[in-house]
């Protein structure tokens, strides 16, 4: 990290320096202040441990968790590390019914709480060895997260400073979140994990960017999906970390602003227009809806499709992004089938999320020598406000203000 940050980092939030994107030792104080400091990540879905002893293996920035359904009904997180060699405690990603967790390098035990419970040979054998006599269970552990819920979603936090979710997710964000899955039973029909070759700061960029979806993919603006003229607008929270970029649904009149784009020109049909048929559920007219929590979550809908995105770190060039599809537990066959479909628009080799899987690794690729450049975000302007228009970079220049207080840049 450049010693001079005025000189390291000279245009407010209008600029951002590449070199944030590639310095190693940066990407280990993003660990401690932002994943590790007061902010709620997301852990998983309360239907993914609905029992006593079911628990679910997952990720703090770098981080491994465990997220655990306790006997008396509670949700408990802990770090995912045995407190004697530093080993995993949990090696598989979920498990259903568990009275305890054991390591297997030697055998220390955890209750569902993450206490450690035993130790393999504590008084010794045959009263030789063992531990010492002030050697006390309750001293040793791994670190504890606090826990909340929120429509039916898990998250968890190291900071005993974070504020409550609702007020750090916002009055403006929040009903959007609602939007989607408040007062619905949810359903997991399907997940997977993505590898991106780029830094996650370049996705938590490219969940929040409005506008590049009209321009970056052929299928979204050749078929309307989403267009910058269909309308729409973008929320931007107070503390600029949360956001809700929202597409309207296309009408009649003639869209002269996309005239002479490929997109438009190239003759692309469909021979079967089945994903285009959407079902208004809300109803609204909004067609693509993106909710990004900092710093790391997305509550997205797309057509009938919706998802959960979970993008962390895995190295200072490389992203783990975890979508987990999901239904409504009530959904006729009809609508559950039309969601499948509509699943095809994203992912890895989806109609619309292939590009985002590789244009993280075009922009690794194009700064690879020239640290000292920057990125130029001017579009809408230089502020982080809310506006009605998604030809802005409000959101993005949102997260770096956000960012930048934590990480202290």
């Amino acid at each position: 990290m450049p010693n001079d940050v005025e000189t390291a980092w000279p245009h407010g939030l209008t600029r951002v320096p590449f070199w944030v994107y590639q310095d190693k030792a940066l990407f280990q104080t993003e660990q401690q202040r932002v994943f590790e400091g007061p902010v709620w990540n997301f852990l998983c879905l309360e239907s993914e441990i609905p029992d006593p002893g079911d628990w679910r293996a997952t990720v703090v920035g770098s981080m491994p968790v465990v997220v655990a359904r306790d006997t008396d009904g509670s949700i408990a997180a802990f770090e995912n590390r045995c407190a004697h060699r530093g080993a995993l405690i949990c090696l598989d990603d979920a498990g259903r019914g568990a009275k305890d967790f054991h390591c297997v390098y030697h055998a220390w035990r955890y209750d569902l709480r993450g206490n450690l419970s035993s130790v393999a040979f504590r008084h010794g054998v045959n009263g030789k060895g063992g531990m010492d006599a002030s050697f006390q269970l309750k001293d040793h552990g791994p670190r504890k997260l606090r826990t909340t819920t929120l429509l039916g979603l898990v998250f968890g936090t190291l900071s005993d400073g974070t504020p409550p979710i609702e007020t750090s997710i916002g009055p403006d964000v929040l009903p959007m979140i609602e939007r989607v899955i408040g007062g619905r039973k949810l359903e997991i029909i399907g997940r997977y994990v993505q590898v991106l070759p780029n830094n996650w700061k370049m996705y938590a960029e490219n969940v929040r960017d409005s506008y590049h979806a009209s321009l970056l993919h052929l299928f979204f603006a050749t078929f309307k999906i989403n267009r910058l003229s269909q309308g729409g607008g973008l929320i931007v929270s107070e503390n600029g970390g949360n956001s809700v970029s929202s597409t309207i649904a296309p009408t009649e009149t003639t869209d002269k602003a996309y005239a002479g784009l490929r997109s438009v020109d190239d003759g692309f049909h469909l021979e079967d227009e089945c994903m285009l048929d959407v079902v208004d559920e809300h109803p609204d007219r909004i067609r693509q809806h993106i909710v990004t929590l900092f710093p790391n979550f997305v509550v997205q809908k797309t057509q009938n499709a919706m998802a959960f995105r979970f993008f962390t770190p895995d190295g200072v060039d490389r992203t783990n992004l975890e979508w987990i599809y999901f239904g409504y537990a009530d959904d006729t066959p009809d609508m559950r089938a039309r969601r499948l479909r509509h699943l095809n628009l994203g992912g890895p080799a989806g109609y619309v999320s292939m590009e985002d899987g590789c244009v993280g690794g075009f922009v690794e690729r194009g700064i690879a020598t020239t640290p000292e450049k920057e990125t130029i975000l001017e579009m809408g302007g230089s502020g982080t406000g809310s506006a009605d228009t998604r030809a802005t970079e409000a959101a993005i220049r949102g997260f770096w203000s956000l960012w930048r207080q934590m990480v202290g840049v």
